[in-house]
């Protein structure tokens, strides 16, 4: 498996993204970039996640959120503060490595998802199907 704890983080506000860094056994470094919106939309706070099965909430209007603030959560975790006032996820390091990983397939999902619930991810824009 892969190493699952980023050895550097870095915010990068014109991209619009969080920068993280894996060294890799072989001493070779792998760098992801996670856009502020997918870290919102897929956050796993229950306010996202819901309370169980069949709950969650999917989120819209997310593509010019800002990430504000990044705080530690032990050793185990980061705390996200956008400006949309959620800071209510735990981003553990499988989380976020989870995120790296599978970034392409969890973004096409949530764009599928999206589009089937006619939502968009335009501020204030509701999309209607055509019958």
């Amino acid at each position: 498996m892969s190493n699952s704890i980023p050895s550097n983080i870095k915010v990068r506000k014109q991209s619009r993204c969080l920068e993280l860094t894996y060294n890799q056994a072989d001493n070779s470094e792998e760098v992801f970039q996670l856009s502020f919106e997918m870290l919102r939309v897929l956050s796993p706070s229950a306010e996202v996640r819901g309370h169980g099965i069949g709950n969650e909430v999917l989120q819209h209007g997310k593509k010019n959120v800002v990430l504000l603030n990044i705080e530690p959560a032990g050793n185990y975790a980061l705390k996200l503060i956008f400006d949309d006032a959620h800071d209510s996820g735990l981003y553990d390091w499988k989380y976020l490595r989870h995120l790296c990983d599978n970034k392409s397939e969890l973004w096409q999902g949530y764009l599928e998802t999206l589009e089937a619930a006619g939502m968009t991810r335009e501020t204030n824009v509701i999309q209607f199907k055509s019958l």
